[in-house]
């Protein structure tokens, strides 16, 4: 079987999980969070919640990827778990929802951040500097995602020692700038005593679901480490170890991040504003730190982008290479030994979607479409121990993989009810890929 070699250690698979989860999410969701739970405590509740179900999922995800130490993630799992077609289905709309989409959204993210710190508080805020130039956010958004698609097509050793300077700059600036600013930062810390009610009925639970979902996103990428789990030295160890230790590490992160938000602004200065880390900035050490943060949170998203282009690829090298994909995208290069072609077609895709903006409640369909097919993974492994052919490395088994399933379903099913139209659409992109599945099957054994 023609497989990538493994070439990468648990620092740098580690850091490429890290630079996977910390991106466009912890910047942006906050504030859309608070609009839903008026309530800081309960905010962080739900973060926590967030980084729970993420580490029991990590964990689970260890042992599927010390069972099946290839390329491809989910394609993999689930295609060797129960049928081809749930694989095909889970590559499929990792190929739109999963990574063109996101590495979409966090070069625009980069691009408007980067533009709001160059102008040094000229504009009084992002949507007037970008009203000035809106060709060029665009342009820097393409020029951003074909840079660093070219790098990683480059070659995974290349890229990955690129993605650990990244990611150690990424996290120390980042606790750097929290641990700075609840210090000697303005603040208060009356603002988390602030009381909004919260009714206890029905309406405030499917609440508090659509949260979940988009905190679900800012945590997405605790499985990054199972994509590329062919090129990962000793896999059988360092996977599971470097899916915990990375996702522990976030979670931690992102808690201390969201109490330098709460701290720093007042609740109802908090709640709709996306650009929450550009406010806090500002309030907490006055508008001249406003243009630098904004211009270290644009590093920290062009990390995050950079670990997308590494990852998504290897799905779709993997879907080609079971013939269930265009052939050519699992040529691998001879001398650089990465999937160029499949890392080109993403970054086609990613600087399409730039070009069209279409990314009106994205936030939603991503969280559902990308909450399905982890949720059918872990479930296998049951069915992988009923055959005894696990690895059986999952802490705390059944309770941990109960814990995910159960919670990650009452999710998915809460923000169907809150938000249809974003889920349906969701839905249909799983449906639209069985067509698809059944021409190259078809096309395969003729």
């Amino acid at each position: 079987m023609k497989e990538l070699k493994g070439k990468i250690s648990f620092l740098s698979v580690t850091s490429i999980v890290v630079a996977n989860m910390i991106g466009t999410g912890i910047f942006t969701t906050t504030g859309i969070i608070l609009q839903q739970v008026p309530h800081p405590i309960w905010m962080l509740v739900l973060w926590g919640i967030g980084g729970l179900v993420a580490i029991c999922g990590a964990l689970n995800y260890g042992e599927l990827g010390a069972t099946f130490p290839y390329s491809g993630g989910e394609y993999t799992f689930l295609s060797r778990i129960y049928h081809p077609i749930l694989g095909f289905l889970s590559g499929w709309v990792s190929l739109f929802a999963g990574f063109s989409a996101p590495i979409a959204a966090a070069a625009i993210g980069c691009s408007d951040y980067f533009l709001r710190g160059i102008s040094n508080g000229a504009m009084t805020n992002t949507n007037q500097a970008l009203s000035f130039f809106p060709e060029l956010r665009t342009g820097l958004a393409l020029i951003i995602i074909l840079g660093l698609t070219w790098i990683h097509s480059r070659g995974i050793q290349f890229g990955a020692r690129i993605q650990n300077i990244l990611t150690a700059i990424k996290v120390f600036l980042l606790i750097a700038l929290v641990l700075v600013g609840i210090g000697f930062g303005k603040g208060s810390w009356g603002n988390f005593t602030t009381v909004n009610f919260i009714p206890c009925n029905f309406h405030s639970l499917k609440a508090m679901g659509l949260s979940l979902i988009w905190i679900s996103f800012a945590y997405s990428g605790w499985n990054a480490a199972t994509y590329i789990g062919s090129e990962v030295k000793h896999p059988r160890r360092n996977l599971p170890f470097s899916l915990l230790v990375s996702t522990l590490l976030v979670t931690f992160i992102y808690l201390l991040t969201n109490i330098f938000y709460v701290y720093t602004v007042p609740i109802d200065s908090l709640q709709g504003v996306i650009s929450v880390g550009g406010v806090a900035a500002r309030l907490a050490f006055g508008r001249p730190m406003e243009s630098v943060v904004s211009l270290l949170i644009s590093f920290v998203l062009f990390s995050s982008l950079s670990a997308f282009i590494i990852l998504g690829p290897r799905v779709y090298f993997a879907m080609s290479r079971d013939h269930l994909f265009f052939q050519s995208l699992s040529l691998i290069h001879p001398h650089s030994g990465a999937p160029r072609r499949a890392i080109w077609l993403q970054g086609i895709l990613a600087m399409l979607m730039v070009l069209t903006g279409s990314f009106d409640q994205i936030l939603t369909y991503m969280g559902f479409a990308l909450g399905i097919f982890p949720w059918l993974s872990v479930l296998g492994i049951f069915r992988l121990r009923g055959r005894d052919y696990a690895a059986k490395t999952t802490f705390g088994f059944p309770l941990t993989t109960i814990f995910f399933l159960i919670t990650s379903l009452l999710i998915m099913i809460l923000v169907f009810l809150q938000r249809p139209i974003e889920s349906t659409l969701a839905i249909i992109t799983v449906v639209t890929g069985i067509p698809v599945y059944i021409y190259f099957f078809t096309k395969k054994h003729a």
